[in-house]
């Protein structure tokens, strides 16, 4: 899974590449967590132009009861996403990119988690495969959103059996079209990213606190 991650950079390259016309303001984070608000790129169901919004991280489908339910949201797992009952809708027409820097993920040593920061060796800017949402129960509606993950590569087996995907810039147009259905080449998609430019270094736990959104959180321990 992907329960924590960080967006620390300037994306005004990356906007530019994908086209954006609206920037908005958004502050330098270091321990983005479940249930806050997220930087996604999307294409409006309206206008059909890319927009970057937050949303709020933990997907509530348009037909559930109760808000609650993107607690347990948060990732939606890639061999299931286009059949599941609460991710199929997005998975079809409301895809998005979760713009991110970096993400975090626990090891298991012994009784003990340690925490590892997993990024580019470059350090550059990426965007997650994600879904969103619109619930419309309450005014205003809430929008949400939900990562995708996969398998392990390289870098991540050590660390944990899952991680979230990655998309290539290449594949941003297609990710991003909500009138493109085609489920075998939105799958092919979903695959773990190349390890060969990626590296992971353990960071201390003061990351476990979601409180804690400060450069130390980022910084590799001895």
């Amino acid at each position: 899974m992907c329960g924590r991650f960080t967006r620390k950079e300037n994306f005004q390259q990356l906007a530019e590449q994908l086209g954006l016309k609206v920037l908005p303001q958004l502050e330098p984070r270091f321990n983005i967590a479940p249930s806050q608000r997220v930087a996604c790129v999307r294409t409006n169901p309206e206008s059909i132009e890319r927009e970057c919004v937050e949303l709020k991280w933990g997907l509530v489908p348009s037909w559930a009861k109760d808000a609650s339910i993107g607690n347990k949201l948060i990732n939606a797992r890639g061999e299931t996403v286009a059949d599941k009952p609460s991710f199929r809708k997005a998975f079809k027409q409301q895809r998005c990119l979760v713009l991110a820097d970096g993400f975090y993920e626990w090891k298991r040593e012994g009784k003990a988690k340690q925490p590892y920061y997993i990024r580019f060796k470059d350090g550059r800017l990426f965007a997650f495969a994600g879904l969103w949402e619109r619930w419309e129960k309450q005014n205003p509606a809430l929008e949400s959103c939900s990562l995708i993950t996969t398998g392990p590569n390289r870098v991540m087996e050590p660390i944990h059996h899952r991680m979230p995907v990655i998309l290539d810039p290449r594949q941003y147009d297609e990710w991003l079209d909500s009138s493109f259905h085609h489920t075998e080449r939105l799958n092919a998609l979903l695959r773990p990213f190349s390890p060969e430019e990626m590296e992971a270094y353990p960071v201390s736990q003061m990351v476990n606190n979601p409180r804690n959104d400060q450069p130390e959180c980022v910084l590799p321990i001895q």
